[in-house]
């Protein structure tokens, strides 16, 4: 499978919504990543359900939703609401890991486990084989235009390892750093998704960035 795309609307410019979503729509981006923020999960607060609602109106790529908050299972239902594709919650964020992958799932979306990257992969060991996608966080969560830490690498092949050896269907998904010279790297180790933010939209040509970033 080629690698897929999904660039971060944190990085967008907020007073040209619209357009920056119509970009995404002509671009070859695969998935929109929209990451909220509570300020106590992360040391941020980025947007919510009114942004995310008016952004799926428009959008016709499937919606890729991160949630960098504390207990992501009371929003299960909201978020399915909004017709995301993808719902991915912090693993050291949900007490109930399990029961909230099967809530995502009952709710009709796909199922994403986050880590920090202080978190092993070893800790997916009994969930990897329920999981849609795992999202290895390349940067410490909260904001955008962090430099890309190195292990991130290491850790691609680890979960490629343990995916591999459970039998799993998970796809991995790496957010944060991405930029031309990271990505061939990552998706050399087995990355399957790709995000990045402002990379793409604090390029002179996102079009272009986007086609770059594909490959």
């Amino acid at each position: 499978m080629a690698h897929l795309l999904s660039p971060s609307l944190l990085s967008a410019d907020f007073l040209s919504l619209r357009s920056e979503v119509e970009m995404i729509n002509q671009s070859e981006a695969d998935w929109l990543h929209l990451d909220v923020m509570d300020g106590v999960f992360v040391p941020n607060i980025s947007f919510g359900f009114p942004v995310i609602e008016a952004v799926a109106k428009i959008c016709k790529k499937p919606l890729d939703v991160h949630l960098m908050i504390i207990q992501p299972e009371r929003y299960v239902a909201q978020v399915a609401r909004t017709g995301a594709m993808m719902m991915t919650v912090h693993q050291e964020a949900s007490t109930h890991l399990h029961r909230t992958i099967q809530e995502i799932h009952a709710a009709g979306m796909k199922a994403g486990v986050a880590l920090n990257p202080s978190t092993p992969v070893s800790v997916l060991e009994d969930i990897i084989g329920d999981a849609d996608l795992v999202l290895l966080m390349s940067v410490n969560p909260g904001f955008g235009g962090q430099s890309f830490i190195e292990h991130t690498i290491t850790k691609v092949q680890q979960l490629r390892k343990l995916i591999v050896e459970r039998g799993s269907k998970a796809l991995i998904e790496v957010d944060g750093g991405v930029n031309e010279k990271t990505a061939p790297r990552l998706v050399e180790a087995g990355t399957d998704v790709l995000v990045s933010g402002s990379h793409i939209f604090a390029s002179p040509n996102p079009l272009e960035t986007i086609k770059r970033l594909k490959g």
